[in-house]
């Protein structure tokens, strides 16, 4: 009965021995390929310290694109001790898709320790807000930009209800952001709203809020997004134009030198897709922006092309080049090759 026992228990063990040394093959694996356990937590508690990075998906779409992901992974990777929440309309709270080959970006995302996917109840998140009564009447069969003015809409109500760094879908973050309270320029004297962060209940995103609703005009590209950050920072603050690579501060609130964000400006975007001779450092930059919008081309990362995009996702989302880029026969090639590591 004992031989029989350490028989058992001996079969057992190089089981276990085989099923490790099989994840050790995978890239980026190991216990990180297990199903993730997650305890069942709200934004408010998961988001109550103010140092979130948030992501927003306005359209249905639960199966995220390369680039988001792209987006989404770089994020968790270089803020591994903050919660990435990534909001996503098309999820509710008793649906999600499976996570199974047919939905490879959101079972990669969902494997991140510090990466969740929540959905986006706009009308819960807008109550208490100057949003709310706005949301309530608008007709959004009639906007002509509503996956836009909504998301512009989302992004403001988020950061000021939790605090933290809002990020588009296509921002390829390469090094942490060291402000707390910030706006990104996009020209001199000019904000983005692509990317910015504040502390929980700041002024200014209030005041956003209150001007989002009293000049609202959906059918003009970027009123409520750029535009209106633009027109809340010349009442905040009173600045002048960059000199060098220096930052300019107005109170408790940076903004941000073009170079952080926008080293490469959205009329030249096709250069993300170039061949370079040499490749940028980006030493002054904290993310990329690729100007997703502007490629109606339909332009992708292709694998061996050895395109600044391509060298990007290899470097800054290494799992998303690997499953999405690659692809799952190129992950199983690996996997067989005694030579790899």
């Amino acid at each position: 009965m004992l031989k029989e026992l350490q028989i058992s228990l001996s079969l057992v063990l190089l089981l276990a021995c085989g099923f490790l040394y099989h994840l050790t093959l995978r890239p980026h694996c190991l216990f990180s390929c297990l199903p993730p356990f997650r305890s069942p937590q709200g934004p408010e508690e998961l988001l109550r310290q103010g140092h979130g990075i948030m992501f927003v998906e306005t359209s249905e779409r639960v199966e995220p694109p390369p680039l988001v992901s792209c987006a989404v992974e770089s994020a968790a990777k270089i803020y591994p001790g903050q919660p990435v929440a990534f909001f996503m309309k098309g999820l509710s709270n008793t649906t999600r898709p499976a996570p199974n080959a047919s939905n490879p970006a959101f079972s990669l995302l969902s494997a991140l320790g510090n990466v969740f996917l929540l959905p986006l109840d706009m009308k819960r998140l807008f109550e208490d807000t100057p949003l709310f009564s706005w949301y309530t009447h608008v007709n959004s069969s009639t906007q002509r930009y509503w996956l836009h003015v909504s998301s512009d809409a989302c992004r403001l109500a988020l950061i000021w209800k939790y605090g933290g760094i809002y990020m588009d879908t296509d921002l390829i973050s390469i090094r942490p952001i060291p402000e707390e309270n910030f706006l990104a320029a996009q020209a001199s004297q000019h904000s983005s709203n692509g990317v910015f962060g504040f502390l929980p209940h700041h002024p200014f995103l209030w005041g956003c809020m209150e001007n989002f609703v009293e000049h609202y005009n959906s059918d003009i590209w970027g009123n409520q997004g750029p535009n209106l950050m633009t027109r809340m920072l010349r009442v905040w603050c009173k600045l002048g134009d960059f000199r060098d690579l220096s930052d300019l501060r107005c109170l408790n609130l940076s903004f941000l030198h073009p170079e952080r964000f926008y080293p490469i400006s959205y009329p030249e975007w096709r250069r993300y897709y170039d061949v370079w001779d040499t490749d940028p450092s980006f030493n002054s930059s904290y993310a990329l922006h690729l100007w997703n919008y502007m490629n109606q081309e339909g332009k992708t990362v292709v694998r061996g092309s050895n395109t600044l995009v391509e060298k990007l996702y290899q470097k800054h989302c290494p799992r998303t080049y690997q499953d999405l880029i690659l692809g799952p026969e190129r992950a199983v090639t690996r996997e067989l090759s005694p030579g790899a590591k």
